[in-house]
């Protein structure tokens, strides 16, 4: 890959993480609205449709086998990671189960690069070392108090991070020169998943426009997922997945932004060493 290429793929991989945060933040909003489920449905529902439309509008071929094993792993690898995380929040605390499950999503990718693609420049492994860091400030929140059952909340946000990052590694397996349609196969196991935790907690299918906000995060994520996809064409796995992993910096800017939520010292310093991060990979 030549510099130019490589710098396209970090443009969007950064590009991802910024609307993978948007995502976020119109999903927790749509999660107050509704069950987490529910809105995990709606989402998956309405990033399924926007693929479907750009498939058929770009007349985009089928994947070969692999790729389709790749995608739908992918999709059940994401909705795993969905579940965990949503569960681990339930019965722990979010300080402990969302900087984990970010830095073991990040961290993942990387080392399966390493073993598959060999080490990258000692630059980016100090980007990627920085990019961990920020992540776990950004992510990590002033609620530190002690909650129930916090060894489940530790293994629900390991498992969290674990989907997330197997979500990136096989996205990025799939062959080069395809993107919606592998996304279509993709989406349509989480959506599947999304269903069957409905059936199985008892909770009724939403209506398709019961709730906005999570049909926005479908959309958001959705288009996040395409980017990386992309990125993921013109760079290293590694770099694309570390950088779109950079998405609770967006949330938390969002949530300054549009809630006036004030920005923790913590975070604040995580803000910084993603910016520094970005820097080192890029350059």
């Amino acid at each position: 890959m030549n510099l130019s290429s490589s710098l396209l793929g970090a443009l969007l991989a950064l590009t991802s993480a910024a609307i993978f945060g948007g995502g976020d933040y119109a999903g927790g909003r749509a999660a107050h609205r509704s069950n987490q489920y529910q809105a995990l449905t709606l989402a998956a529902l309405s990033g399924l449709v926007l693929l479907i439309l750009a498939a058929l509008l770009w007349r985009e071929r089928f994947p070969a086998g692999m790729s389709i094993l790749w995608a739908v792993l992918s999709g059940l690898a994401g909705a795993l990671g969905l579940a965990a995380l949503y569960r681990g929040l339930a019965i722990g605390s979010a300080a402990l189960v969302a900087p984990v499950s970010a830095v073991i999503s990040a961290a993942l990718p990387v080392i399966f690069d390493a073993l598959h693609t060999g080490l990258p420049t000692p630059g980016r492994l100090a980007g990627f070392a920085l990019a961990l860091g920020g992540i776990w400030l950004v992510s990590s929140t002033p609620d530190s108090a002690p909650t129930a059952g916090p060894r489940r909340a530790l293994f629900h946000a390991v498992l969290a991070g674990v989907g997330f990052g197997w979500f990136f590694i096989f996205l990025g397996l799939i062959e080069r020169g395809i993107v919606f349609t592998p996304l279509v196969i993709a989406r349509s196991c989480t959506l599947l998943v999304g269903i069957l935790l409905l059936k199985s907690n008892r909770l009724p299918i939403p209506g398709p426009f019961s709730n906005p906000l999570a049909l926005l995060a479908g959309l958001l994520d959705a288009t996040g997922n395409l980017l990386y996809v992309l990125a993921r064409q013109f760079t290293r796995l590694d770099v694309a997945a570390v950088l779109s992993s950079l998405y609770p910096a967006s949330t938390v800017l969002l949530s300054a932004w549009l809630l006036h939520q004030k920005v923790a010292p913590r975070q604040g310093l995580g803000l910084i060493l993603c910016l520094a991060a970005i820097a080192l990979i890029v350059g």
